[in-house]
């Protein structure tokens, strides 16, 4: 093996020992799921930064560039930095101030046990794909930076096990501390190889003219109903599907006060936005660099292009860089993509099985949770074809038609209803997934007509008579 793998291996224990020091903060159950509500401004922010910026802003933003340009990059990280900021100024405070554990408790209490359910399964599934995502990113750097020698299964199966140890013995403390120090090590490593791959190149200008001259900058879709639609429903999928996840709620409830919970929330969304451009700046100057290379790769794996290029032209510094940041990426990504769910179906689907269990109870079972995801995910990532950015935008598909309008209406609309909640479900889910059955490149985009048929569901079961155990009873 090279000396790159050594620095890697060297750091993930580092990393590892951090995460499982972190651990002994954690006394209770709300230790481990919202790390107490009582973290600080910049921890907030820096753990919000580093969940998002992970496998997909490294590797599956910057290889979709390369093949599309801006315009195919809509959904993350356009779509995904305004989510961050659309829950800082609409949805952190009021969510805060209801002092809840998980998002699932903010359904329950307001549209009852079944809506409960369904959307937490709903959130639930969507995260296999998110976490799939970081899963078999880790099993990529570790193939490539131990040259061939760790398969990509292998490489698979070490990430997420060495991310499980810290998550399972720590949860959200564990997740915020790391992050912290991953967010500082992922900005200075993101800079540094930005500096030195633009000097390789004659300067960040000519990369930038390069792209503008081959249509990369091209953002609006061409104006036809159609591809105007499309890009629309891109648009929403990550912006408006991912507020209503677990990840999202625990940096909001982890904060110290509703303030820090509202302004970390925007910070981090635009920090991540802008760093979400080097990569795509570092990708599509191996162009200029090593073209061959990213023809012989650009159809086949268009996501080894950015490692390649550092593993193959770049001093050993730089790689030290690079693959420090893009594991930090990764790691914090996915430990907290691995907690959310976990935390969410152990306190709002198996918790009222138990009505009796202590908190210490409470507790093992959201580690065994945790355990068991991470099987599943793991089983999942080395058992798909997808890449990385379509794992990560599709993941969001469910929640976007299934928990998003419950969520807004539930909070901003007065006369939303149990009913309307379980209307809304049940009409997002039946035409979104109809429509991905039987016309998944039709003129409609399945997500957009899934979301728009829960919003009338809403409406509509809300505003019709309301019956309550076979009683009909009329709204005043």
């Amino acid at each position: 093996m090279n000396t790159l793998i050594w620095f890697v291996i060297l750091y993930w224990v580092i990393s590892v020992g951090i995460g499982l020091y972190a651990a002994r903060y954690v006394n209770n159950s709300k230790d481990f799921a919202v790390a107490g509500r009582s973290l600080p401004m910049y921890v907030v922010t820096a753990t919000v930064f580093a969940t998002w910026f992970g496998s997909e802003a490294v590797l599956g933003i910057s290889s979709t560039f390369v093949k599309e340009g801006l315009k195919g990059v809509v959904a993350d990280p356009f779509g995904s930095s305004l989510c961050l900021v659309l829950v800082g100024l609409f949805f952190a405070k009021p969510l805060y101030r209801m002092n809840l554990l998980t998002i699932g408790d903010y359904y329950r209490n307001k549209f009852g046990r079944t809506v409960e359910i369904l959307v937490t399964l709903c959130i639930v599934i969507s995260y296999l794909g998110w976490v799939a995502a970081q899963i078999k990113a880790l099993g990529l750097v570790f193939n490539v930076v131990s040259g061939g020698y760790i398969a990509m299964e292998t490489g698979m199966i070490i990430g997420a096990a060495s991310v499980l140890i810290y998550t399972l013995m720590g949860g959200m403390w564990s997740v915020a501390i790391t992050d912290f120090l991953q967010m500082i090590i992922i900005v200075v490593g993101m800079v540094y190889i930005g500096w030195e791959v633009s000097g390789m190149v004659g300067g960040a200008g000519v990369v930038i003219e390069h792209a503008a001259a081959a249509g990369k900058f091209e953002f609006w879709p061409s104006p036809t109903a159609r591809e105007m639609l499309w890009f629309f429903a891109a648009w929403i999928t990550m912006m408006l599907g991912s507020i209503p996840q677990q990840d999202v709620f625990q940096r909001v409830a982890s904060s110290k006060n509703e303030k820090i919970a509202g302004n970390a929330s925007i910070l981090g969304g635009v920090l991540y936005f802008c760093f979400a451009f080097i990569p795509m700046f570092l990708a599509y100057s191996a162009t200029l660099i090593d073209p061959g290379m990213v023809n012989s790769l650009i159809d086949k794996d268009s996501q080894l292009i950015l490692p390649t290029l550092i593993m193959n032209k770049v001093p050993m510094l730089a790689q030290v860089m690079f693959f420090g940041a893009l594991l930090s990426a990764i790691k914090s990504c996915a430990s907290a993509t691995l907690l959310a769910p976990s935390v969410t179906f152990s306190e709002n689907i198996l918790k009222p099985f138990f009505p009796k269990q202590s908190d210490k109870q409470f507790l093992l079972m959201m580690r065994i949770v945790v355990l068991v995801f991470t099987a599943i995910v793991t089983i999942f990532a080395m058992n798909t074809e997808s890449s990385i950015y379509k794992m990560v935008e599709n993941a969001y598909k469910v929640t976007l038609v299934a928990a998003f309008v419950p969520l807004a209406f539930g909070l901003y609309w007065k006369r939303a209803t149990a009913q309307g909640g379980l209307v809304s479900i049940i009409f997002g889910i039946t035409c979104w997934v109809a429509l991905e059955l039987t016309a998944p490149e039709g003129f409609w985009p399945p997500q957009l007509v899934g979301v728009l048929m829960s919003m009338a569901g809403m409406i509509v079961g809300s505003l019709l008579p309301q019956y309550k155990g076979g009683v009909k009873t009329s709204l005043r």
